[in-house]
This record gives C-alpha cells, structure tokens and sequence, in this order.
C-alpha cells in the first residue's frame, strides 16, 4: 500500500515538473549577431558628453506561457563597448572599468533580472510596458551598498514571420540615473598618473543613462511542441 502511494506521489510531482517546464519559453539573444544594441551617454555640465554602445549583447529571457511574467539575465563584453568611437576613449573607459587590476578582456558587464511582469498578456506588433529593478555586476562589482537598479522599458512579441523564421521578442529598457561611481568606474579608483589627472576636473558625468534594444528569438521546435501539446 504505501509503495503504491509512494509510486502515486512520484508520479503526480514528475507530471507538475512537466507541466511548468511545459509553461516556459526561453529566448536568446546571441552577442555574435549585431542586431540587438547597448547604449551609455553621460553628459557632464562642464565636461564633456560621450556615448559608450556595443552590439554584443547576450541575453537568456524565459517567459512563462500566459506571457505575463518572465525572467532575464544579460552581459555585455567590457572589449565590444567604444566610446564615441574613440580608441582613446574607449582605453581610458576599460582602464576606469577595470581599475587597470584585470585585462579588459576578462570583464563583462552582466545584468540579472530575476522577475518582469505586466499588466495583459503580450499581444503581436503591440507593445507591452513594463518596470521592473535588476542587478549590475561589472567586472565581478556589484553597486556599492547592493541596491538593485529601476528598469523600465516595453516588450513586443513578433510572431514567426515578422521578423525572421523564429518567434520573436523586442525589449527596450532604460536605466537613468545610473552612477558609474558606485560600481567603482571612475579616475579616482584607477592607478597610474593620467587618472590621478583626470581627478582634477569633471570629465565625465558621474551620472548617466543606459538603454538597451534586445531581439531575442525562440526555437521554432520548442514552440511547435507546445502547441502540440
């Protein structure tokens, strides 16, 4: 008898682990493709106003099937960043970000957003707004004293056919007020006499905004078995 509720019981928990693995669709954003975009401006009142983008943008985005709440997680390579397509610059801004203690090379900046939700069930062509908070880890730092960052921004499902063969999500987000300080990307936390320099006059602002515009896709088999399903 108990082996018999014993073997009832694993059987009912295997049939919900299916079932909410079923629910879920996960979309990726490649960072080798080019077609999703990172942007930074920073515009300092005495200084100067620079914008930092990247085309390599990498993100996993898992969505549930009443498409009402998600999660994500995204990096972005420290080397894909230039800034106002500067090579000068863009030394200066790895040298910040790395505090010259790591290669440019082995930094990242990563983005976890452990839940997004809205408001209606996401309809084709049609965008959905969303706010929600995330983490920044960059170089291995997180924000001084750990408070997440406010993300807002829309989602927009492009079904098979409106933008390529695959089953397709739009993100836009926009982090304002973002203090690079407070992950430690400044001259004063960076060795050496040129950001000793630096130090001396607002070059920078310390404060700025990030955008993104990710188009992530989903396999055309994981959503075909779905609707089998």
């Amino acid at each position: 008898m108990r082996q018999a509720i014993a073997c009832s019981l694993a059987g009912a928990f295997l049939f919900l682990s299916q079932a909410v693995q079923a629910e879920q669709t996960t979309y990726t954003a490649k960072d080798s493709l080019g077609n999703s975009a990172f942007t930074a401006v920073f515009d300092a009142v005495l200084g100067e106003r620079i914008t930092a983008v990247s085309s390599a943008i990498g993100c996993t985005i898992t969505v549930d099937d009443s498409q009402k709440e998600g999660s994500a997680k995204c990096s972005v390579p420290l080397t894909s960043i230039m800034v106002d397509n500067e090579p000068t610059k863009t030394q200066h801004f790895q040298e910040w970000t790395t505090n010259k203690k790591s290669e440019a090379k082995e930094c990242t900046l990563e983005l976890d957003v452990p839940k997004v939700s809205v408001d209606m069930a996401l309809e084709a062509k049609k965008p959905t707004a969303f706010s929600t908070e995330g983490t920044f880890t960059i170089c291995g730092r997180k924000r001084e004293g750990g408070k997440p960052e406010t993300i807002s921004g829309s989602i927009v499902y492009l079904p098979p056919g409106a933008y390529g063969k695959n089953p397709t999500l739009r993100v836009r987000a926009k982090i304002e007020k973002f203090n690079r300080e407070e992950y430690g990307i400044s001259p004063a936390a960076t060795s050496g006499w040129l950001a000793r320099v630096q130090q001396l006059a607002p070059v920078v602002a310390a404060e700025g905004t990030l955008e993104v515009n990710v188009f992530a896709t989903a396999p055309l088999e994981e959503t075909a078995a779905k609707k089998s399903d």
